[in-house]
């Protein structure tokens, strides 16, 4: 059993064979219910991109945990020289982390050093695809053809994403089993209404719509 905790904006915790934090977005986030001082486990810190509202404070979990933090080579690179272990990788690259897979997928976003990533994570028999911050891009289908994805987290915020209308075209290309919306009302100005993201793929994906805290278990 995974079980995947929503922690507000795009934030998430996955734990199984091993934690894994994505985006750790916790102590200046305005809608997160946990802090940095209440995470005292943790195995992989995985860092979608260069941005303050996703790299959050994953530097600072790792030392405290001893976590493998996993992002692009440029973020690795500056993690290793604050004295993190790092595992850098690219766009269409794999690693395995005592058998956890994951993959670097492209995403079509900004970063200031690297740049911006998705992550297809593979742990128990369970496929995450966690998008990061992105617009609607045609590789989707590709992805969504690549592999059998249980869960897809989609930002639907807008103006700096993904919103809804194109969040239900990705829906539509990928074909998760499952779909969360992330990256929404964190701030006034990506405010959205998840319920409508929800009306609009209810045929296509079963949706969560999760309160930070919250979790679902695949």
């Amino acid at each position: 059993m995974v079980k995947v905790t929503f922690l507000g904006h795009s934030a998430v915790c996955i734990e199984g064979l091993k934690t894994i934090y994505i985006d750790p977005f916790l102590n200046e986030n305005p809608v997160a219910e946990i802090s940095l001082d209440q995470i005292n486990t943790a195995d992989i810190v995985v860092v979608t991109h260069n941005h303050a509202d996703h790299i959050g404070d994953a530097y600072e979990i790792c030392k405290r945990t001893g976590a493998v933090l996993v992002g692009i080579h440029e973020i690795a690179v500056d993690a290793e020289n604050a004295g993190i272990q790092a595992e850098g990788m690219n766009i269409g690259g794999t690693i395995n982390i005592e058998s956890v897979i994951i993959n670097m997928v492209n995403a079509e976003h900004s970063s200031l050093s690297g740049h911006a990533t998705g992550v297809v994570i593979e742990i128990e028999d369970v496929t995450i695809y966690h998008t990061g911050d992105t617009g609607l891009f045609g590789d989707m289908c590709i992805i969504g053809e690549f592999f059998d994805i249980d869960l897809a987290l989609l930002p639907i915020g807008d103006r700096y994403t993904m919103g809804i209308r194109s969040a239900v075209k990705a829906v539509e290309y990928l074909k998760p089993k499952k779909v969360i919306p992330i990256h929404y009302n964190t701030f006034p100005i990506i405010q959205a209404d998840p319920n409508e993201f929800k009306s609009l793929v209810e045929n296509m994906a079963e949706v969560l719509i999760l309160k930070p805290g919250e979790y679902v278990e695949l």
